[in-house]
């Protein structure tokens, strides 16, 4: 396409429009390359129509923008990650509306994991292996704490989100703030000293370490190992909540509780106070009906007793009757009168009972039911 300019006097002058249409006309016919280098950036939504990211080059740090329609990127099924080496396939392209140059994407494919990754992994084994990420040492979150530190930058809407949703859960929290370096190079000293200075602060239960999403590169901080091994040491419980639910530095796996964002951290750290003032009017309704509930108890089981009391000397003397009446009764039938009464007769010589036949004439007393009388022996 040729591009014309306007002649002011001796000079050609181009629109932009049309310089930007020359430079990508000339562009179209560069032959397509490969070009390795880092994934940084990466973005990809449903709802788009391309795949966005950076590529980086870990000798001078040098970016290249690169887009790659969406469907071509989901059929290579790579799931790359910020941080992995790639060789990127494609043609340079301006885009003429907004004058950005950039890699459209053909193919990519791994070329191993990238330097900074692979120190991550690295060190990520080596912080597991001495137990720093185990869940034995995690610690519980107390329900209501005194006061919450919190440890961010002093500009951030990390900060600005985590404190408005505090606020609106549980307005009477109390709150220390240590505003500190979260990205570049002085990042990971700064926010120690912070949380060693939090530390020092009198009825402080819970610190929350909070910094919005950013590049691969801007989270690097937050997996440097002297702030892992902070976060893992520190004396009261702490919730890192950096960067988006996709990203995980290390400081993640190190706290006590991971929050995908610092909004999410705020819901953990504080109850809602409307949701706590009606669970204890329902746990004041419970006790109140529980304690009602046990004295009705206590007054039918007293109830039951005075009756059972009032009822015992009865039972005592009816039982002690019943007990005599049989007792009585087995002395009527083992009486000898009983005996006597179903025609028996008690013979005596004497004071002796006759059990032989005593020699005839001899006189003996013969007792019967209605009387006695004498008589001899024949």
């Amino acid at each position: 396409m040729k591009v014309d300019a306007v002649q002011h006097g001796d000079k050609k002058v181009y629109s932009v429009g049309a310089f930007n249409r020359g430079v990508a006309t000339w562009l179209q016919r560069l032959p397509s390359v490969w070009v390795e280098g880092e994934v940084t950036e990466l973005r990809r939504q449903v709802a788009w129509q391309s795949v966005f990211l950076t590529l980086k080059d870990p000798a001078d740090g040098a970016c290249l923008p690169v887009t790659m329609p969406r469907g071509q990127f989901d059929a290579l099924r790579l799931e790359l990650v910020d941080g992995e080496r790639v060789h990127v396939f494609g043609r340079p392209e301006l885009f003429e509306a907004r004058g950005d140059f950039r890699l459209r994407a053909l193919s990519i494919e791994r070329f191993g994991l990238g330097d900074h990754l692979a120190a991550l992994e690295r060190l990520k084994a080596k912080l597991g292996a001495e137990g720093l990420f185990a869940a034995e040492r995690k610690r519980p979150l107390p329900l209501v704490p005194r006061r919450i530190g919190i440890v961010t930058g002093n500009d951030a809407a990390a900060k600005r989100d985590l404190l408005t949703t505090i606020a609106t859960r549980f307005p009477p929290a109390r709150i220390v703030v240590a505003e500190t370096y979260v990205q570049g190079p002085r990042a990971a000293g700064a926010v120690i000293e912070a949380l060693r200075g939090l530390c020092g602060v009198p009825e402080l239960d819970v610190i929350v370490v909070a910094r919005g999403g950013g590049s691969f590169e801007d989270l690097l901080p937050f997996s440097d190992e002297r702030l892992v091994r902070a976060i893992a040491t520190c004396t009261v419980p702490v919730v890192s909540a950096v960067g988006h639910e996709q990203d995980t530095p290390l400081c993640d796996l190190a706290a006590d509780v991971r929050a995908s964002t610092p909004t999410a951290a705020g819901k953990l750290v504080v109850p809602d106070r409307t949701e706590l003032v009606e669970r204890l009017a329902g746990a004041r309704g419970r006790l109140g009906r529980s304690v009602v509930a046990g004295v009705e108890r206590r007054r039918e089981r007293i109830d039951q007793v005075h009756g059972r009391l009032r009822r015992a000397p009865a039972l005592a003397v009816e039982r002690k009757r019943a007990t005599l009446e049989h007792a009585a009764g087995r002395l009527r039938a083992l009486s000898p009168r009983a005996t006597l009464e179903r025609g028996y007769a008690i013979v005596r010589e004497g004071s002796a009972i006759v059990r032989t036949p005593p020699q005839a004439g001899t006189r003996v007393d013969v007792e019967v039911a209605d009387g006695a009388f004498g008589a001899r022996v024949e």
